[in-house]
């Protein structure tokens, strides 16, 4: 889908990013795997506009794959880390795609309401 282009990403929306990346540690210290990938889901949903934000989150999804060792993950993620940030910063990303290797890299999927909510707020 071709995007405006911008490569800052707008202060309102920083500290949802933010907040997703903090839940995605916490939850992380603690083990819950399954819920820290929801974060950085969500954290990747928020960022992918934005070429930094977006290369940040490929490159903690590669590490969750290195952490879980989850060689689907990391042989996925090489490829997302390489030309994700690319991508954004062309303006062309698959909208809501949340980014992990167990979709396929270029669909959009619908976003959650409450996300979607916030990403309205931010443009």
């Amino acid at each position: 889908m071709k995007m405006k282009f911008n490569t800052t990403m707008p202060a309102n929306l920083i500290p949802h990013y933010q907040t997703e990346l903090a839940d995605y540690t916490e939850s992380l210290s603690k083990g819950n795997y399954e819920r820290a990938w929801a974060h950085l889901e969500r954290a990747h949903i928020i960022g992918q506009r934005y070429p930094l934000a977006h290369t940040s989150v490929h490159w903690k999804m590669l590490k969750f794959g290195f952490r879980i060792k989850s060689s689907k993950e990391i042989i996925g993620q090489i490829p997302r880390l390489l030309v994700g940030g690319v991508k954004s910063f062309v303006g062309k990303i698959p909208v809501g795609n949340p980014g992990g290797a167990n979709v396929p890299p270029l669909k959009p999927f619908p976003i959650a309401g409450d996300l979607q909510q916030i990403l309205d707020k931010a443009h």
